[in-house]
């Protein structure tokens, strides 16, 4: 084991070393390499500005980058041209890039070469502390002096950072360290759902998704929790709701469609729930999840905030709670004041709340003052501001 380590660490030098002398090289003119959630997914707002780049500046030569592990589920679209995430290939773009457009952090070791202009998407509205502003960091492989240094080491690379309003904005600053160049414009993923709100854009991706165009759809898309995990970047997570119970009240009705964050290693076991229960962890990305649903049941996840462009219900089920808000992460403001939805802790509870929502889907008050505040930007154009911004 102590042979094999010291062998990963020779190697980790000579790679380095590597991507270090190519990076003197000049720049690949008009080159692009897009990340999403470490190579895992080509989603988020990577993926908005890579449309966006693709249609309206075919100049661009893009590349994304993937994990390995993930190829077959990621390359599933011809058009798109993919680099293996440490591979040689990967290696020499990476070095050579004009643009990197990455929506979560990179591995440390990673220099910023010179000519390269580094665009930090990130990959969510803060309802949960972040970076600094995290009191006690419970994740593994790591502590809190560590984690908060890293998270530094990493934020002085980035050369833009965007942000979806002015709340982000001063967390951002705070929360990561970051003196650079922000852009408030909007978060670009939800570009997609304003732009294709409509009923035959849904029926074609309930089509295509194999879905019941006679039932309502519930999505669950919960967040992770940073003291459940197998390993370093492995989490666990338990689903905590009654699926009996709620196929019993519910199945003649809803389905419901799992979306487990990027983190979580789990592997959902609904084969008994087959009709009613739908593991989409792996889809694509969450957006077309989020025009198909009828209504959002979540936790702590930055998902509420895009939801919310669509005015559809939200059911936040915080089972956990007092423990997520004492112990874990603590929030940027009081979600039990202000979230615009509901907050149930029951599978009981959480089926009273569904069972109010009429046919007729109506927006309260509380709502529309949650949408002046975090959602005053979106527009359907935010991927044009940063394009014309950063490339133009």
């Amino acid at each position: 084991m102590r042979g094999f380590l010291k062998r990963r660490k020779i190697i980790l030098k000579i790679y380095k070393f590597v991507f270090y002398v190519i990076s003197k090289l000049p720049a690949k003119k008009d080159s692009v390499i897009f990340e999403s959630f470490h190579g895992k997914q080509i989603s988020d707002n990577p993926l908005a500005l890579y449309e966006y780049l693709l249609k309206n500046h075919p100049n661009y030569k893009l590349y994304w980058s993937i994990d390995k592990r993930y190829e077959l589920q990621l390359k599933n679209d011809d058009k798109k041209k993919y680099l293996n995430r440490f591979s040689l290939k990967w290696l020499v773009n990476m070095a050579r890039a004009e643009y990197w457009v990455i929506n979560s952090r990179l591995p440390l070791w990673i220099p910023k070469p010179a000519h390269t202009t580094y665009i930090q998407t990130w990959h969510g509205t803060p309802l949960k502390k972040l970076g600094l502003d995290i009191q006690k960091v419970h994740m593994p492989g790591t502590n809190t002096k560590e984690y908060k240094k890293n998270f530094v080491n990493e934020s002085v690379k980035w050369d833009y950072l965007i942000s979806p309003n002015a709340y982000s904005t001063e967390i951002f600053k705070r929360a990561f360290g970051y003196n650079g160049e922000i852009i408030e414009s909007g978060y670009p993923r939800n570009d997609y759902l304003l732009n294709n709100n409509n009923r035959n854009m849904i029926n074609s991706l309930k089509n295509n998704m194999d879905l019941p165009k006679n039932k309502k759809v519930l999505l669950y898309a919960p967040t992770w929790r940073d003291d459940e995990f197998y390993s370093k970047g492995k989490y666990k997570f338990s689903i905590n709701i009654d699926l009996d119970l709620l196929n019993q009240k519910l199945g003649d009705e809803w389905i419901i469609l799992f979306r487990m964050h990027y983190l979580v290693a789990e592997n959902l076991n609904i084969e008994n729930y087959k009709g009613f229960a739908y593991d989409f962890s792996n889809y694509k990305d969450i957006r077309d999840l989020y025009l198909v649903s009828d209504v959002l049941i979540t936790d702590y996840s930055s998902v509420f905030f895009d939801y919310a462009n669509l005015n559809r219900p939200m059911i936040f089920y915080t089972y956990d709670l007092q423990k997520y808000k004492q112990k874990l992460r603590g929030f940027y403001f009081d979600l039990e004041q202000d979230a615009p939805g509901p907050l149930v802790q029951t599978t009981t509870d959480l089926i009273k709340e569904i069972d109010k929502i009429s046919e007729t889907l109506y927006i309260s008050e509380k709502v529309k003052t949650f949408n002046r505040k975090f959602c005053y930007l979106e527009n359907g154009r935010s991927s044009e501001r940063v394009v014309n911004k950063v490339f133009n």
